[in-house]
């Protein structure tokens, strides 16, 4: 864990807020006139910046970041009365456990996205704020230049992480380097980190651990030189000149069929400062600032897109190229890449498709559409890995659906439905549709009518498309007057699959007790999604038995610190993260002064970064100390002996001395289950702990333990003697703040691990996954699109033999499925009043997804089993949100993530997340087919 400056600035500095407003305005808007390659962007916590933001503007009721510039936050009217935040805390940025392994120094989350985790700062912006409020830790990052042209400014978030093993010595070491450096740079840094001679050093594009180029040209860049992130980089350290002769030309011969990849960027979010941020870079300016720049680039696209010159790609397996977004176009790149990905159409495209392009067809865009998907697609799979520009095709997607045009966000399920339809249309081998008639199924068996459907649907529609993605329905309509049914089979593209709405959460806490009489326990409530903190309250009240005169204090733990407390009644539980912890404290309603004693644990380490070496670990304790009385040095060391005495080894003197000297019994519960002596007795508890009880000089002594006191100038005050001295308390401070520093011999005493376990609220993963009660499985989402329901009183059927419109029943059945299935899952709600997203988790299979026995057509034998093998995710909500890709290279049998031009390996384990919103199944053969059912 990185260390953190807590000092705020002189009060003689302290400006009104407004003041704060108009300065930082000034500075950012300075700052974004003269942004150039080679600036230091800072990052800073999302969760912190809303605070500022809401505290320099005290008339704005609701503010929130929304991706528009710094200086437009700093211009918002002024808002409700905000306390004036802390110092920066950017740790929850910060990966401690990678930070702690690794030697590069402070590493940050990977899944960070900007906007919703965090803000890029110019520098002279960062400045300014860490002189009035101090924190950090500092997270620089450089401006660079990307793109094409190598001509638009991003900021690098992630900087390439490297894998540099040694030969032979076997010795291997974790590096962060721009990507921007040059290779003579990783030279030098290999050699210094290994102590190793410059001349007799090697090192090599080691990608998939071969030896695929000896990188041997000094001034290339590792953006040229085609580095891609968690690389491994081989160091040979060389004996005799005969090797490194060989090695040379080896590399040489290599280097003359080597690959370009510009490393990719994320999205084009915009940011404070007016640079946005991406996974590997951040690209682009403000486009309220720098629109004009952006349209009149001389950007240009590749030329040749069937990728006919030559240049030979790094490794046998293609289609890992990246699409540059170009303006909230994340949700074209996901859908593109999907499609792409699917190995009927990139076989179907990559081959001559033009004689099949039906240049007349009045339903179609005159094969625009076509040409353009089927070169955007040849140029992501041609060799070279340099991300992709679809202006061409997004331009030509304009023409025909004016509705994606411009630079909005857009749903990328519309986007895909419109794709596959117009794709349909311009690939469509029918060149004059005939007119039919369908007939009504008038009793006649269910083979012979879908049949007769399905060839009057194909007589109409023979296509690419609808030889992979189109399947058939059964749909069945049932009046509720006369009983009449009709039968008919129509054709889908997709299924899109209703979720039930979540109008509630389940949340869990860590419950404490401040008197002894309990060891710490979870507990999980659940509680209105839209709900406040009194809710939560009230929720664990109930859960807990809370007594009449007790009641709950709530804080949020990060870093084994209290990070805040949860006492506005009124705050809403929409601010409370599923990955945050919550610790909740039983104290008792007194009417005494009284202030909060937060006990820290500490516990020294050897390799930690703090000048005494204690390190913060487990969970603080929260109890109360009376304000009005005198306090002493001893009284605080009876309060957190009785606050410790649950953790008591058995058979300990401590233990003895300790229950006797306070006379609480020491009790245990199961979660949620609190026992104590009854009320008079946790009454009398905590009397003792804020009075001075007379009647503890005649009990036996308890133990002195190692307590430091921090006082108004963090300077700490040994409470293990002097026990009579005077305490002197802040008058300003709510809290007192209370070290113990646990020793190995201490820890044979007390038994501190109920305090190092602090689950998180909700966590999404296997583990979680599993423990869920009633998981909603995409079987239970089909059944619920297959269950028969009545029809809505606006899309009534009209019944020919009632010949009146009626409010019938409507039963689906999957029919015939297809080569590809594509599932939508309906994540957007809407309605008159509000639309709103649903983060439903649902449990999709990525293997054996088996629709065996939801098809109507039993005379087919076939097993009709599916495997997962692409999918569009969406994070965030809907006005912001952000789409990536899942995508399994089936050649390679790997996934991977495609976020716009950023592309990297992951393990299958993280494919099924909550984000999931479009998947692309793929059916496998079997051995028991007997009957084709496909299309």
């Amino acid at each position: 864990m990185t260390e953190v400056s807590m000092c705020n600035s002189n009060s003689s500095e302290m400006l009104s807020p407004d003041e704060e407003r108009i300065m930082i305005r000034d500075i950012a808007l300075t700052a974004q006139a003269n942004s150039k390659e080679g600036d230091t962007f800072f990052l800073i916590t999302q969760r912190w910046w809303q605070h500022w933001i809401e505290y320099v503007n005290q008339e704005q009721i609701n503010t929130s970041y929304d991706g528009s510039s710094l200086s437009e936050h700093c211009d918002l009217a002024n808002s409700s009365a905000s306390k004036r935040p802390a110092g920066i805390d950017n740790s929850d940025l910060i990966d401690d456990a990678v930070s702690e392994d690794s030697g590069s120094g402070i590493e940050i989350h990977d899944t960070l996205l900007e906007g919703r985790d965090y803000v890029l700062l110019p520098q002279e912006v960062w400045d300014q704020l860490f002189r009035w409020y101090g924190g950090g830790p500092t997270l620089p990052r450089k401006v660079i230049s990307s793109g094409l042209s190598q001509t638009e400014l991003t900021v690098e978030v992630y900087p390439l992480r490297l894998q540099l093993l040694v030969l032979p010595k076997n010795d291997r070491s974790t590096i962060r380097i721009s990507k921007k450096e040059t290779i003579g740079h990783l030279h030098r840094k290999a050699c210094e980190i290994f102590d190793l001679p410059t001349d007799r050093v090697c090192i090599w594009d080691y990608y998939a651990r071969r030896k695929h180029t000896l990188m041997n040209d000094m001034d290339k860049t590792l953006d040229d030189a085609n580095l891609q992130m968690d690389q491994d980089i081989l160091v040979e350290v060389i004996n005799n000149t005969n090797n490194t002769s060989s090695a040379q030309e080896n590399g040489s011969a290599q280097k003359e069929a080597g690959s370009v990849l510009v490393e990719p960027s994320k999205s084009n979010l915009s940011i404070a400062g007016g640079l946005s941020a991406s996974k590997g870079a951040s690209r682009g300016y403000n486009m309220d600032l720098l629109s004009s720049q952006n349209l009149n680039s001389p950007v240009r696209d590749v030329e040749n897109p069937y990728g006919t010159s030559g240049v030979t790609t790094r490794g046998s397996f293609g289609g890992l190229t990246g699409l540059l977004n170009l303006g909230n176009t994340c949700f074209m790149n996901s859908a593109i890449q999907c499609l792409v990905h699917t190995p009927e159409f990139a076989r179907y495209f990559r081959e001559d498709y033009h004689p099949e392009i039906n240049f007349h067809n009045p339903f179609g865009m005159v094969g625009e559409l076509a040409l353009a998907f089927g070169e955007l697609l040849r140029r992501l799979w041609a060799p070279g890995r340099t991300p992709v520009a679809p202006r061409p095709f997004k331009t030509r997607l304009a023409r025909f659906a004016p509705q994606f045009s411009g630079h909005n966000q857009h749903d990328s399920q519309e986007l895909l439905a419109f794709l596959l339809d117009g794709l349909h249309e311009d690939l469509n081998r029918v060149k004059e549709k005939p007119y039919i008639k369908s007939r009504d199924a008038d009793g006649r068996p269910d083979e012979e009518v879908a049949d007769e459907y399905w060839a009057n649907h194909i007589a109409r529609n023979d296509s690419i498309i609808v030889d992979v993605c189109q399947g058939q329905y059964k749909s069945t309509l049932v009046c509720p007057v006369c009983n009449k049914v009709s039968v008919t089979f129509d054709p889908f593209m997709y299924l899109s699959l209703p979720l039930q709405s979540t109008t509630s959460r389940t949340m869990t806490v860590t419950v404490f007790t401040s008197d002894g009489t309990a060891v710490p326990s979870t507990c999980t409530v659940t509680v209105p999604k839209q709900g406040r903190c009194r809710d939560l309250i009230q929720a664990l009240s109930n859960a807990c038995s809370l007594k009449h005169n007790e009641k709950l204090l709530l804080v949020e733990i990060k870093n084994h610190l209290i990070h805040r407390y949860l006492e506005d009644p009124l705050l809403l539980l929409s601010t409370i993260k599923d990955d945050d912890r919550l610790a909740v404290y039983k104290i008792l309603k007194i009417d005494k002064n009284t202030k909060y004693l937060q006990l820290v644990h500490r516990r020294r380490e050897l390799d930690s970064q703090t000048i005494s070496g204690w390190k913060p670990y487990g969970t603080p304790i929260v109890s109360l100390i009376s304000c009005d009385d005198t306090v002493t040095r001893g009284d605080i060391q009876v309060i957190v002996n009785r606050m410790l005495s649950p953790l008591l080894r058995k058979g300990s003197n401590v233990e003895q001395a300790t229950t006797s000297g306070t006379s609480i019994p020491k009790a245990t519960s199961d979660q949620c289950n609190f026992t104590s002596s009854g009320d008079a007795c946790a009454a009398n508890a905590m009397s003792n702990s804020v009075n001075k009880d007379s009647s503890n000089s005649k009990a036996p002594p308890m133990p002195t333990l190692p307590l430091l006191l921090v006082d108004d100038n963090d300077a700490c005050i040994d409470l293990s003697m002097g026990e009579e001295k005077v305490v002197k308390l802040s008058p300003s401070s709510p809290t007192v703040l209370v070290y113990i520093d646990w020793s190995q011999k201490l820890l044979e005493k007390y038994d501190t691990h109920p305090l190092e376990t602090l689950l998180e609220v909700l966590k999404y993963g296997p583990v979680t996954k599993k423990a869920r009660t009633e998981p909603l499985s995409l079987y239970t989402c089909l059944e619920a699109f297959l269950r028969e329901e009545p029809l809505v009183p606006e899309d009534m059927w009209l019944c020919p033999t009632c010949n009146a419109r009626r409010q019938a029943s409507k039963k689906l059945d999957l029919w015939r499925l297809p080569k590809v299935l594509v599932i939508h899952l309906k994540r957007f709600s809407y309605s008159r009043s509000m639309k709103h997203k649903l983060e439903t988790y649902v449990n999709f299979p990525v293997h054996d997804f088996d629709l065996t026995n939801y098809i109507a057509n039993k005379n087919n034998s076939r097993r009709q089993l599916y495997e997962l093998y692409a999918l569009i995710n969406h994070y965030g909500s809907m006005g912001s949100g952000h789409y990536t890709a899942h995508i399994k290279l089936l050649d390679e049998n790997r996934w991977y993530s495609f976020d716009d031009s950023h592309i990297s390996p992951i393990s299958e384990d993280d494919v099924n997340t909550a984000a999931a919103y479009v998947l692309f199944y793929r059916r496998v053969k079997t051995d028991d087919a007997t009957v084709s059912n496909g299309a």
